[in-house]
């Protein structure tokens, strides 16, 4: 890491005298604090460290704008005022970028990428070719012929950067005013002319996410667990972690935990998470939202016929945590356990579906087994039966091909169980901004007439929002016919277009909106944000736990009952009866909607089988941090994230300022002195005569 030069000490220690005498508008005059950025942070697991970190006051550079790869020799090898503060436009942001950067880091102080408004024509993916590819089904011991995407490469616009070790902080910059004094700053002061270095002042930047975790999981739980000869409990990393959110359309006893005899159940699942390079931007609007809005939407249309008309077997709906679900299943935790599982759909990316068509997965070696083939053929052919009547367009991969990166996987690692795999691609990913920034809205099309206000554009019901209702009508057919369903239903269960809008606009452009402010608690209004929730895992406890709070409140109102009954009833949940007994279902009192005329909501209850659990790597409770069978991502702690630009002056000014600071501190030295030398005579008072009266 380039460490900061002499010139930068000095308005460092002025402005720290400064503003000790005149406060922060001293500090508000010499710097321009940057808003809307986004750090990379550290991320650790078992055996390495990736990410991003700044030293532990931050790393201050002059700004240079790479305008393109051939101004590379200028901030590594040419310019004479190391270190550099790289800025550089998305297109730039590639690994043969970054990786010339990263080798060359004792003269890079740092990185801030410019993010544009609209996404980049040639894709960006900065996850890896083959995603969770050490996690996942395929293995030395389970077909190593499809293991590491020999077969298959998933991701091929994948280039590994969120898996890089990077040895200077990154920032992402979005592309406004902000950004744009940024330029003006660079073009006033360090544009390179003709060849000629700057003079100075020269514009300089200032990044600030210095991470406390290093090397390892390992190192870092030993660390925050502390020891007998430990003075510190101080925390540097958490387990990466969230909530499992599940719902079942016959009510489970929660409490008895284990195998319930004479039931089974088919689970549809989706993922819930996302992740990007920099922290915070992470929308998943391909990656996940489609897949999880498509199932809630399936999840209400199946709620109110399988009230009416249940079918033998129970469908379960579940989200992210896969590792930890079928832990606790195993270990005779949950409410069910693998035994309990007939088979499982999982909906996958399935929101670009209209460019490439839906495709069924399955896994070729489990197959093998003639029970499990037969389950699945049969699955396929219920899908196929039902999608005959939607204009969906439906697929069958190779029947060799491995599946793609998907919970189902953890679940065959424990046991063979018939399923598949959901997707709207056939072998490589349609979506080109997977585990991205870009991976947003506007890339699923979700675009609103210009003319509308924020309450139209709720209930806008956009082609996407057609497209995924489609999508979730074919998905609650066939779930209601796998579980035992009577084929007369079938044209009844149809999803919801409106519902689908407003999930769309709820989870990917706003969460305050009226549905979502009458269906959650009046505590949990400040969830609510004029802005989509961030999807990043996060940690326990974190801001990050925001979208499964969501998900499991608008379950819950979509497949749930309201009950006429008292607040304190609902809290307490004190009731007599087994079929209203918090062992059978949850309970929740919600703000409900303001009637007309009126200035204050009426709320109520909702009672539902919606759940949560704790979605945590087994490898915690274990503490196995080096497991190889579990997940081992933990992320740093941090105290300060920030960026900011100042300009700094040149040697000969500084050296001046040195040297009359210095001079200043040895003539106050010496006039200290002599006024403690002097102090008797300076400082005494006359003596009164002794007969002096009053």
């Amino acid at each position: 890491m380039g460490s900061i030069p002499t010139q930068w000490i000095t308005p460092l220690l002025l402005w720290g005298l400064f503003r000790a005498v005149s406060g922060s508008s001293v500090e508000q005059k010499i710097y321009v604090n940057l808003n809307d950025t986004a750090p990379c942070v550290r991320l650790l697991n078992g055996t390495h460290q990736i990410g991003c970190q700044s030293s532990l006051a931050g790393d201050v550079g002059v700004i240079h704008f790479l305008e393109s790869e051939e101004d590379l020799p200028w901030v590594l090898t040419s310019g004479p005022s190391p270190p550099y503060m790289v800025v550089l436009e998305a297109p730039l942001f590639t690994r043969s970028v970054m990786m010339k950067l990263n080798n060359g880091s004792s003269r890079i102080a740092g990185v801030a990428v410019v993010i544009p408004s609209s996404s980049p024509a040639q894709g960006f993916s900065p996850h890896t070719t083959c995603p969770n590819e050490n996690t996942g089904l395929y293995s030395e011991s389970y077909d190593p012929s499809m293991a590491h995407c020999n077969t298959t490469v998933w991701n091929p616009l994948g280039n590994g950067l969120s898996y890089e070790q990077f040895n200077f902080p990154m920032f992402s910059l979005k592309d406004d005013n902000g950004t744009e004094v940024i330029r003006q700053c660079y073009l006033e002061h360090n544009r390179v002319v003709n060849g000629s270095a700057p003079g100075y002042p020269l514009c300089a930047m200032q990044l600030s996410s210095h991470m406390h975790a290093v090397t390892d999981t390992v190192t870092c739980m030993r660390r925050s667990e502390g020891s007998a000869f430990s003075l510190s409990q101080d925390k540097v990393c958490d387990a990466l972690s969230n909530y499992n959110v599940w719902s079942s359309t016959k009510s489970l006893n929660n409490t008895a935990k284990g195998h319930k005899d004479n039931e089974t159940i088919v689970i549809a699942a989706a993922r819930l998470d996302s992740r990007a390079f920099f922290h915070g931007v992470s929308l998943g609007a391909e990656g996940s939202a489609s897949g999880f809005i498509t199932l809630l939407a399936a999840a209400a249309a199946l709620a109110n016929i399988t009230r009416e008309n249940p079918p033998p077997r129970t469908e379960t709906f579940d989200y992210i945590g896969s590792s930890r679900m079928v832990y606790d299943m195993e270990t005779d935790n949950f409410a069910i356990d693998l035994d309990n599982v007939h088979s499982l759909v999982e909906i996958g990316q399935v929101g670009l579906h209209n460019v490439s068509g839906l495709w069924l997965h399955s896994d070729p070696v489990s197959r093998r087994n003639d029970a499990v083939d037969k389950e699945v053929k049969s699955l396929m052919d219920t899908f196929q039966s039902v999608a005959t009547n939607l204009n969906l367009s439906l697929g069958l991969p190779d029947v060799s091909q491995p599946l793609p990166p998907a919970s189902f996987q953890r679940f065959l690692r424990a046991q063979p169980i018939p399923g598949l795999v959901l997707t709207d691609h056939r072998s490589h990913f349609t979506n080109r901004f997977f585990e991205s920034m870009y991976d947003n809205a506007e890339y699923l099309n979700l675009t609103y007439p210009a003319d509308l206000s924020p309450e139209e554009r709720f209930t806008h019901v956009t082609d996407t929002a057609r497209g995924l209702t489609e999508v979730a009508t074919l998905v609650a057919r066939a779930l209601y016919k796998q579980a035992g369903g009577a084929e007369e239903w079938l044209a009844s269960i149809q999803a919801d277009s409106q519902t689908v809008a407003q999930l769309l606009y709820g989870f990917l452009v706003q969460t305050r909106n009226p549905w979502f402010e009458a269906i959650i608690p009046p505590e949990d209004q400040y969830l609510l944000m004029p802005s989509p929730p961030e999807y990043y895992v996060g940690v326990h406890g974190s801001t990050n736990n925001t979208a499964s709070s969501l998900v499991y409140y608008v379950l819950a109102n979509l497949t749930g009952t309201a009950l006429n009954i008292s607040r304190d009833n609902c809290t307490k949940r004190e009731f007599t009866d087994d079929t209203e007994s918090t062992h059978m279902n949850s309970y929740m009192w919600v703000q409900g909607v303001t009637p007309p005329n009126a200035t204050e909501p009426v709320s109520y209850c909702v009672r539902s089988t919606a759940r949560i659990s704790r979605a945590e790597s087994p490898a915690f409770l274990l503490k196995d941090y080096r497991s190889s069978n579990f997940s081992t991502w933990t992320e740093s702690r941090w105290i300060r994230i920030g960026a900011r630009i100042f300009l700094v002056a040149g040697p000969d000014l500084e050296m001046l300022t040195l040297g009359v600071g210095v001079a200043v501190l040895l003539a106050s030295l010496l006039l200290t002195y002599v006024i403690n030398s002097k102090a008797d005579f300076l400082f005494s008072s006359g003596r009164e005569p002794a007969n002096a009266t009053y």
